[in-house]
């Protein structure tokens, strides 16, 4: 019954993922051309909004615009960005790297509409005062439709804050076995242990988490390229050039002329997808919680987010990889192809040194995730009781994931993630006239020499609709 059902999810999986892929591409080029390039003209102001976005703003109950980002990178930055760049590198050459990168810039466009939009249509939660919001409640409150807000909700829970907090878990796992010989066991009940306080306190705890581990993880494994990359420093042009040759290679052999072209576009655009999550609708969750004076500002520094993620995390360990001159084979490929790299450049205690950027990127992802899946579970059932049962559930399957390994799981997950991400992506061209009405409105503001800050009242026909007193 069960290799029944597996082959049924596989089924649907192929396909739906298929389409999807391209259809993530084709909405992040209609917000980017849209846009007029969005993620280009307004970039630096981007940086700007997020350095300025530490401090607190005028509501108490909001986290700050600094913590919305560095909780959305928490999700983003994980396995996918040291185990995933090196599978995308063994399966498809260096080529891949180069369409992650493409794929980064247009899904940033993605990344900004999702993030204006959830940002809009946010609602204060009458319970303890924090904002919530994202794609659950611009389906209901933009497009009417409350039960696909609901089917999507429902897609989330189960992927981010079920199954994949499962694999972040087992990914822990693996590279402290490997490295220093850990028992799973005890693995796990510390990470449920660690895990514990941080979500029972909340979105804003994991916030104030984020805040502190996000930039200290992503800073070190930046200086550790860079050292590698200085070390190397007569390299780096040739692994440029190598990535660039690649990306449009027509005389690889095996695959022939359009199958060099396919493997390295395909596995660079799948795993920056997977990486980056731009246009999934999982990171406006985290984007709807801030404090900011008009919805562009999140929707600008989320984008950022898409950057950070896969042009510079990401392009950490495609640099690692491809300096060391190891190659990629059956049995080396995913997180042992990185740390057979990384030994190869500093010596034996690379690996040790990747096991702990590992178990840092995997565990700020279980905590981002799970604020993702929290702001979902209070638009279905906003009762403490709900609340409490769906953490332990967390913490159950975090153990789990430690101990356990269950394809037919993952690959549910991968049919969650797939229903989430195509219901977002229809609802976000459906509202895309209301990006384009905050766009203009945040860049008239700019123009005039102000600080944009959005008003409804300038929007008669939007204050009707939204009904917001937030705004």
């Amino acid at each position: 019954m069960t290799e029944t059902i597996h082959q049924w999810v596989t089924d649907i999986n192929t396909p739906l993922w298929q389409i999807l892929i391209w259809l993530l591409l084709g909405v992040g080029l209609f917000f980017t051309l849209a846009t007029g390039f969005v993620q280009l003209r307004l970039f630096g102001r981007s940086i700007k909004e997020m350095l300025g976005g530490r401090t607190k703003g005028d509501d108490p109950h909001g986290i700050t615009p600094f913590q919305a980002f560095a909780t959305g990178l928490a999700s983003r930055v994980g396995v996918g960005n040291i185990a995933g760049v090196a599978i995308a590198i063994a399966l498809g050459g260096p080529g891949a790297v180069f369409w992650m990168w493409v794929t980064a810039l247009i899904g940033m466009s993605s990344a900004f509409a999702e993030s204006s939009l959830a940002q809009l249509f946010k609602i204060r939660d009458h319970k303890n005062g924090h904002f919530r919001g994202g794609p659950a409640y611009y389906i209901t409150r933009g497009m009417g439709q409350k039960w696909l807000a609901v089917l999507f909700s429902l897609s989330l829970i189960f992927c981010f804050g079920l199954v994949y907090e499962s694999v972040q878990a087992n990914s822990v796992v693996v590279a402290t076995e490997t490295a220093w010989g850990l028992n799973k066991h005890a693995v796990g009940v510390a990470l449920v242990i660690f895990t514990a306080p941080i979500i029972f306190g909340g979105i804003k705890r994991v916030a104030h988490v984020a805040e502190m581990l996000v930039p200290l993880m992503a800073g070190v494994y930046l200086l550790m390229t860079l050292y590698v990359m200085a070390v190397n420093i007569a390299e780096v042009p040739r692994v440029f050039s190598l990535i660039i040759g690649n990306a449009f290679d027509f005389s690889a052999a095996g695959g022939g002329a359009a199958g060099a072209v396919t493997a390295a576009m395909m596995n660079g655009i799948k795993r920056g997808l997977y990486s980056n999550e731009a246009g999934q609708g999982s990171a406006p969750n985290a984007a709807a919680a801030a404090d900011v004076k008009h919805p562009v500002s999140q929707g600008m520094i989320q984008m950022l987010g898409v950057f950070v993620d896969t042009m510079i995390v990401c392009s950490c360990t495609a640099f690692m990889v491809l300096l060391s001159g190891v190659t990629p084979s059956e049995t080396l490929t995913g997180v042992q192809l990185t740390q057979a790299a990384l030994v190869e450049h500093v010596g034996a205690w690379g690996a040790d040194f990747l096991a702990v950027t590992l178990l840092l990127f995997a565990f700020t992802t279980v905590i981002g995730n799970y604020a993702y899946a929290e702001s979902n579970v209070r638009f279905i059932a906003n009762h403490w009781m709900v609340i409490t049962v769906f953490r332990m559930a967390v913490l159950g399957m975090v153990y789990f994931g430690a101990v356990a390994k269950v394809p037919l799981v993952w690959d549910m997950a991968d049919l969650a993630m797939g229903t989430m991400a195509l219901i977002n992506l229809i609802a976000i061209v459906i509202l895309s006239p209301l990006v384009f009405l905050l766009l203009k409105d945040y860049n008239a503001k700019l123009k005039m020499g102000k600080e944009p800050e959005f008003k409804l009242s300038e929007h008669p026909g939007l204050k009707r609709k939204i009904k917001s007193d937030i705004w």
